[in-house]
């Protein structure tokens, strides 16, 4: 037994995740991921099986761990009821803690999901929040997103949104009360702790790449190799 995987069974999501395994690729063949990545959670599974450190380490320094959208159909097909979903959270979660997420293209994706979804929750209490996502960073947002983006304040008027507004709403603007409420559940459970080791690490991985932490927060964002699809 690997002393990585030693630390990686600590975790209660590998306990509740990893049951009976028999290899029968069910949560492969459900997975939606898998459809348009090159991606396999059986393998995983088995990997992690093996508790052979050298494959285990790899997989914390790889993009496969990263490909999971975390939607856990595979627990519902599985014949033994395993999780796979759950043991790849944490193989997620030990990858940032040790510092390896930063080898990998989407590893390194953590950064601007940290800095955007996580700043937009603790500063506006929303996981997307109109005045931050911005049509140049989203092209996929179309024309019609394109327009809205321009016209934000007509639009949200219209809709009844209250957007930054005292009062009901689905935009409202969130009470500083409840805006402290929520750091201090992000500090008690580790949350703000684990935002820091994100930051710093990509802060010395931009240091190697020779890149300023914003030039290296863009381009986590913005890179996406074609290797990792599956056409």
């Amino acid at each position: 037994m690997g002393k990585l995987y030693d630390r990686l069974a600590q975790d209660y999501r590998v306990k509740e995740g990893l049951r009976a395994c028999i290899n029968c690729g069910t949560c492969s063949a459900i997975c939606p991921a898998a459809e348009f990545y090159k991606y396999d959670p059986k393998t995983i599974m088995n990997i992690v099986q093996t508790r052979d450190d050298a494959q285990i380490e790899e997989l914390l320094k790889g993009d496969q761990i990263w490909y999971c959208g975390e939607c856990l159909s595979c627990v519902t097909r599985c014949p033994r009821k395993n999780a796979p979903g759950l043991v790849i959270m944490a193989l997620r979660s030990m990858s940032i803690d040790m510092g390896y997420f930063i080898e990998s293209e989407k590893g390194r994706q953590q950064l601007p999901l940290t800095r955007r979804m996580q700043n937009n929750i603790l500063n506006y209490g929303y996981c997307v929040y109109p005045r931050t996502f911005h049509y140049k960073d989203h092209p996929e947002y179309g024309t019609v997103g394109k327009w809205i983006n321009e016209n934000m304040e007509a639009v949200y008027e219209r809709l009844g949104a209250h957007l930054d507004q005292i009062g009901p709403g689905a935009l409202r603007k969130i009470p500083q009360e409840s805006l402290d409420e929520l750091k201090a559940i992000f500090d008690v459970t580790g949350a703000t702790h684990r935002m820091e080791v994100v930051e710093e690490a990509s802060k010395k991985m931009a240091e190697k790449m020779g890149m300023t932490l914003e030039e290296y927060e863009q381009q986590a964002f913005d890179e996406t190799s074609q290797e990792h699809l599956n056409l």
